[in-house]
């Protein structure tokens, strides 16, 4: 299938690894001309949590972009009597305000240029709360839904289409990897990353973990042409482990 990306700027957040870094390849491979955000090792280095990081994106831009992709986002496994004010306004700057300042900066260029797609990756955390991970990432997770739908509502009839996907536990490196979500959660459980990662591959439905290109897959349709009637969704990519229809 011919995504429609040909020459397109898409604009990719956290791209530098896991879902950002396969989002933006597969976007690539689409021939998209692919614009990627990130700390470091990437076209457009800047910490996201600055209030001026939505205008250094776009002054990055030589023209408008056709699709934002806002991937980049802080995890990790604690109890929910450990955490801090600190904490809870962190995921809160990441989660919802850093993308909500680069949907209000480019939704309106967008619109003004004909169109666009703007892709928010939540997680399947947002629908179903997870003692597993930091409770304020499925608390701003599922606000980063509610934001999705609000800018759908305002911006899709301009021709600007905003959707979510909520992927599940990944099979790489956020979860496999050294000091990943594996043996963060071990540590704290008293458990190994052994017993752990067995537990989240037997859950779901499908009965094994997904990867980042299975998550990159969807959000490159929900940034193509071809996703010309999607909008104001949030789409889970999960393996069922959700056990919902929304």
């Amino acid at each position: 299938m011919n995504l429609g990306l040909e020459g397109k700027l898409c604009v990719v957040t956290g791209a530098t690894r896991g879902i950002g870094a396969a989002t933006a390849r597969m976007l690539a491979q689409e021939g998209a001309d692919v614009l990627t955000v990130a700390r470091g090792d990437a076209d457009v280095e800047v910490d996201l949590l600055r209030a001026d990081a939505a205008e250094r994106v776009v002054a990055a831009c030589e023209r408008t972009p056709w699709a934002l992709v806002n991937n980049a986002g802080i995890f990790r496994a604690r109890a929910l009597e450990d955490l801090t004010d600190a904490d809870w306004q962190a995921h809160w700057e990441m989660h919802v305000m850093t993308p909500m300042r680069l949907m209000r900066a480019l939704a309106p260029a967008m619109a003004e240029a004909g169109g666009g797609r703007i892709v928010n990756v939540s997680s399947s955390s947002a629908k179903r709360p997870s003692g597993r991970l930091d409770a304020p990432y499925s608390v701003t997770k599922a606000a980063q839904l509610s934001l999705s739908r609000l800018f759908a509502d305002t911006w899709s009839g301009k021709g600007v289409l905003v959707n979510a996907v909520a992927p599940g536990a990944i099979e790489g490196e956020s979860w496999t990897g050294p000091g990943g979500l594996a043996e963060q959660i071990a540590a704290r459980t008293g458990t190994t990353p052994e017993q752990v990662l067995e537990g989240a591959r037997s859950a779901p439905p499908l009965g094994r973990l997904g990867t980042d290109d299975e998550i990159a897959a969807v959000v490159a349709f929900l940034c193509s042409e071809r996703a010309s009637n999607v909008t104001g969704a949030a789409w889970s990519v999960d393996g069922g482990s959700v056990p919902t229809i929304l």
